[in-house]
């Protein structure tokens, strides 16, 4: 059961989402507003943002404060807990942006190595017959 929850969590940590809007607080101290974490995550909803920092809130990594002096907001800041995430989050975005260009080799290796077995072109996902 341990280990099932374990997943759980690093599910929910690691998912789509969560893991840019948690380098989005990392790259602003540990605390923004909801407006500029949306701006920091490209492509996300609002719906999408307030499910993940719900999600985050709840888990006891992030909490929400209402902003009652001009101009209004909301901001999201790391608990003491979350604060226990910026590094192997930092480390994670150190990794991506250095080896980012080395996985989309090994990526165009795979896909064309596919495609020359199957007579198929190979488009992120998609398989296409030729």
């Amino acid at each position: 059961m341990s280990l099932r929850l374990d997943r759980v969590l690093l599910d929910q940590i690691a998912g789509q989402w969560t893991l840019l809007v948690l380098g989005a607080l990392c790259d602003n101290e540990g605390r923004a507003r909801f407006n500029a974490i949306k701006r920091a995550v490209p492509g996300i909803s609002q719906k999408t943002l307030t499910h993940c920092l719900r999600q985050l809130e709840r888990n006891g990594l992030v909490e929400r404060r209402v902003l009652t002096e001009s101009p209004l907001g909301v901001e999201y800041s790391f608990t003491k807990l979350g604060d226990t995430l910026e590094t192997p989050v930092s480390a994670l975005y150190e990794w991506t942006g250095r080896y980012s260009s080395a996985v989309r080799a090994a990526q165009t290796r795979y896909d064309a190595k596919i495609a020359t077995k199957t007579g198929s072109s190979v488009r992120g996902r998609e398989v296409q017959k030729r």
